[in-house]
């Protein structure tokens, strides 16, 4: 399929009410088609199946889906390890907002086939300042490596990423809250013991206490704590 094709193909599958609906939870994009996840997905898989290489080697773009199925390709296709972490390596800085970003992340089963690899491969990012290629490493790491054998080093990693930038700060925050779900003392336990910034504590409790993971007990220590947090800025922007 050329991209001309793939493009005719996409239109015929768009929405405008999906459109004006996405269109508003994913600030700055303008060309949005407007397709279902669902229907982005089953088209990646079948494209994964194809010229995959071809597909990820566009770098021209008419719509935001067609990023968006870069991505997905990405975590569909079966192909040599490196061939595939290459390809990512490519693609990682054509990502510009959460979606594509998120999207990409949760659907990269590579992590759990080859986690060691890709975990290698990810921390290439860690010192980067670049605000996606942040949350990609904090996405990854929730979404594939919030196991026994690996929490205490995505807390620590967390803990060591550059979040100066929203979607940055925000990644590391939903990080943190779902691995409290997961391993409520060992996390509780990290934060306190390593204060990260304010903000991005702040927004840690947030989440945590917006989850319906977390126990009572500990949401009403997080209400205390984001309180206590609030207080302390004020009276030192004051």
């Amino acid at each position: 399929m050329s991209q001309e094709e793939l493009r005719k193909h996409l239109t015929e599958k768009a929405e405008k009410d999906y459109k004006e609906f996405s269109a508003g939870l994913i600030p700055g994009v303008k060309n949005m088609l407007g397709i279902r996840l669902p229907l982005l997905r089953k088209l990646a898989k079948e494209l994964s199946g194809e010229d995959w290489k071809e597909y990820l080697s566009w770098t021209e773009f008419a719509y935001f889906e067609e990023i968006m199925l870069q991505g997905m390709i990405l975590g569909y296709v079966k192909a040599p390890l490196n061939e595939v972490l290459e390809a990512v390596a490519g693609f990682i800085p054509r990502i510009d907002n959460w979606s594509v970003n998120d999207s990409f992340c949760t659907t990269f089963q590579y992590a759990k086939r080859f986690p060691e690899e890709v975990w290698d491969f990810l921390m290439q990012y860690k010192e980067s300042s670049r605000e996606f290629e942040v949350r990609v490493v904090a996405v990854m790491l929730m979404s594939h490596y919030l196991l026994p054998q690996y929490i205490d080093r995505v807390l620590e990693v967390l803990g060591s990423l550059d979040v100066k930038e929203y979607y940055s700060s925000m990644a590391v925050a939903w990080a943190y809250a779902t691995a409290w779900a997961k391993f409520p003392e060992k996390t509780k336990r990290y934060l306190t013991k390593y204060p990260i910034d304010k903000e991005t504590y702040r927004r840690t409790l947030q989440k945590g206490i917006e989850s319906r993971r977390i126990t009572e007990e500990d949401k009403q220590w997080m209400r205390k704590e984001r309180s206590y947090i609030s207080v302390t800025v004020h009276i030192a922007e004051g």
